[in-house]
C-alpha cells in the first residue's frame, strides 16, 4: 500500500514543525520545498535522523525544485513573509501575493490534482488568489484559520474556568483578522454554556459578559500578541498543529466538521468569496458547508468580517495582483 504524499511549500517555522508532526504521526511521505538553498534539506535531514527515536519510516525530503512536488495528494502552503511587530496581516498583501501567485503557477504545473491548504497571510486573500491562479476546483482549495482561532478561543475559556480544554467547544467564523467572529452563544464545556458557567463563577451577569468580551478580544488579537512577544516572527506551533488536523481529516476521509476558510456559493448569504465557516472535510476536500442561523448581533459581526474580506480582494484586483 502506497503512502500519502504531502508537499509543504515554505520551509520556515510552520513548514518545519509540520514536517516533524507529519513524520511523527506517520501521516505520509513529506516533501518540504523552499527557495532558500539547503534550508529544507537541512531541516528534513534533522527530522529524519530522529526516525529511530520517534519510530517512523515515512520519507522526509527537502528540495529547492518544484518538480519534486509532482503528484502530491495534499499540498500545504506556508510560503510568504511572517508578520513583524506593528505589522498587520493586510500589510503583507502585496509581497505575499506575488509569492502565492508563483506558488500557484507551479502547483498548477506539477500537481494540479492535489488538495491544497493555504496558511499564508492575509489568509482569505491568499486563498482566493491561489485558487484563481491555479484553477484548482474551489472545493479542493481551502485556508487554515478557523481551527487555530477556535483553539485559541477554547484555550482562553479553559484557563478562565479552570477546566480541561479537551471539554471546551468554541467556534470562530469569518475572516482571519481583527474582524473574526467568535460565536459566544454556542461556546460550551461538555454542553454547558460558557456564559452560564461564567455567571455562576462571578454571581454577576454583567461581570460574566465583561469577561467573555475580554476573551473574545484576546482571541481576535491573539496572533498579534504572539508576534509582539516573539519580536522576530509570528506563531508557528499552533498554526502547524491546526493544519495537521485538517490534513488528517482529508487524507483519512474523517468527515470532520472544522471551521475552514472555504468558498461560499450562497451559504450564509455570501456568494463568490472564501470565508471561515463550519465545513465537513474529507477525501474530496470541502465536502459540505454547515449553515446555522446567526442572531442579529452575530449576523452584523459576520457581515462586517465579510466586508473586510471583500476589501482585501478589491485591493488585489486594484493592484493587478
Amino acid at each position: 500500500m502506497s503512502r500519502n504524499k504531502i508537499a509543504l511549500i515554505g520551509g520556515g517555522q510552520i513548514g518545519g514543525v509540520l514536517s516533524q508532526l507529519i513524520a511523527q504521526k506517520r501521516l505520509g511521505d513529506v516533501v518540504l520545498f523552499d527557495i532558500v538553498e539547503d534550508l529544507p534539506q537541512g531541516k528534513t535531514l534533522d527530522i529524519a535522523e530522529a526516525s529511530r527515536i520517534d519510530l517512523f519510516d515515512v520519507s522526509v525530503k527537502g528540495t529547492n525544485d518544484y518538480k519534486d512536488i509532482s503528484d502530491s495528494d495534499l499540498i500545504i502552503i506556508t510560503a510568504g513573509l511572517p508578520r513583524k511587530p506593528g505589522m498587520s496581516r493586510d500589510d503583507l498583501l502585496v509581497t505575499n501575493a506575488k509569492i502565492i501567485k508563483n506558488v500557484a503557477e507551479n502547483v498548477k504545473r506539477y500537481s494540479p490534482d492535489s488538495i491544497v491548504i493555504v496558511i499564508s497571510n492575509p489568509l482569505d486573500a491568499m486563498v482566493t488568489l491561489f485558487q484563481k491562479t491555479s484553477g484548482i476546483p474551489v472545493n479542493r482549495v481551502m485556508g487554515q484559520a478557523g481551527v487555530l482561532d477556535s483553539s485559541r478561543f477554547s484555550t482562553f475559556i479553559a484557563w478562565e474556568l479552570g477546566v480541561s480544554v479537551k471539554d471546551v467547544n468554541a467556534m470562530v467564523l469569518g475572516g482571519h483578522g481583527d474582524t473574526m467572529v467568535p460565536i459566544t452563544r454556542y461556546a460550551n464545556v461538555c454542553g454547558i454554556p460558557v456564559m452560564e458557567l461564567l455567571e455562576r463563577k462571578y454571581h454577576d451577569k454583567s461581570k460574566a459578559i465583561e469577561v467573555m468580551e475580554a476573551m473574545v478580544n484576546r482571541t481576535k488579537l491573539a496572533g498579534g500578541e504572539v508576534v509582539k512577544l516573539l519580536k522576530t516572527g509570528s506563531a508557528f506551533y499552533s498554526p502547524a498543529s491546526s493544519a495537521f488536523v485538517m490534513a488528517e481529516a482529508i487524507l483519512f476521509d474523517e468527515k470532520r466538521l472544522l471551521p475552514t476558510c472555504a468558498f461560499l456559493n450562497g451559504e450564509f448569504g455570501v456568494k463568490g468569496y472564501y470565508v471561515g465557516v463550519p465545513a465537513v472535510l474529507g477525501a474530496e476536500g470541502v465536502e459540505n458547508i454547515i449553515e446555522f442561523t446567526l442572531n442579529d448581533e452575530e449576523k452584523h459581526a459576520f457581515d462586517s468580517s465579510i466586508q473586510a474580506v471583500k476589501d482585501l480582494i478589491s485591493d488585489i484586483d486594484r493592484l493587478g495582483l
